[in-house]
């Protein structure tokens, strides 16, 4: 990797992460105390007040690398994101794609821009009790998304909005393949929805990636059951104790 882009990376997971004016976490300001934690921020365990994403920075250089290794590499395929809150995670590989001149690489965010969905326990138990809902500061719309892409200069025809539930849109996306395909969709239901839709589309030497995998018990039996399901046994790393990813070998 050259310097330069060593530094354009640096500078876009301090953007999107907001490690720079290091703005609080929305519990911390419901509790009254208005903190910033930069080991919270760091592994990605807050919410942020005004950051573009929550999944922390260890999670967005894994990212950055694995987008930086698909182009190296010629792995062919795009990059999709399956529950995007603020978009900044999309927005990290859109920038490093344009700054290694892979641009005709499309990035597609796929959310309902309204938050999750309400389970329904009757067809996937494992979300029984579930309120993610309920949680406001989670449903974020897609003109607030596509202001994240503004902020850095890179909303454009090869970023591409796909608004619904994901049983309704995944699987009429017209990408012939992904190079990277990174789940965040908390529940089982959403996981395992991606995951069916989308797998099969990603690209030998691609990489999956699992958000609140460690986390979240319901995502977590979802990427077990369908790896046992179609025999996937590549290994799975751990990046913060909270994402994962592994490497689509065959």
């Amino acid at each position: 990797m050259s310097k330069a882009l060593d530094q354009y990376v640096d500078l876009m997971i301090r953007c999107v992460a907001n490690t720079i004016y290091k703005d609080p976490s929305n519990m911390s300001v419901l509790r009254g105390r208005a903190a910033y934690s930069e080991h919270e921020r760091t592994l990605g365990r807050d919410w942020p007040l005004i950051a573009h994403t929550m999944i922390g920075v260890k999670r967005l250089r894994s990212l950055a690398d694995q987008v930086i290794e698909v182009v190296e590499n010629d792995i062919p395929g795009d990059f999709i994101e399956t529950g995007v809150w603020r978009g900044g995670a999309c927005a990290l590989a859109r920038g490093v794609f344009n700054a290694m001149e892979a641009a005709e690489r499309k990035v597609y965010l796929a959310d309902s821009f309204e938050g999750l969905p309400a389970p329904s326990p009757d067809i996937y138990p494992d979300d029984l009790g579930m309120q993610f809902h309920t949680y406001e500061p989670l449903a974020v719309s897609e003109d607030l998304v596509k202001d994240t892409f503004k902020a850095y200069g890179l909303l454009a025809d090869n970023v591409v909005f796909v608004k619904g539930w994901f049983k309704d849109t995944l699987h009429l996306i017209d990408a012939e393949q992904f190079a990277i395909v990174r789940l965040d969709g908390d529940m089982y239901e959403s996981t395992i929805q991606a995951i069916e839709a989308l797998y099969p589309k990603l690209s030998v030497g691609g990489y999956l990636i699992v958000d609140d995998y460690g986390m979240i018990k319901a995502c977590r039996k979802a990427i077990h059951d369908y790896r046992e399901a179609h025999g996937i046994a590549e290994e799975i790393v751990n990046i913060d104790d909270v994402g994962v990813y592994w490497r689509k070998l065959a």
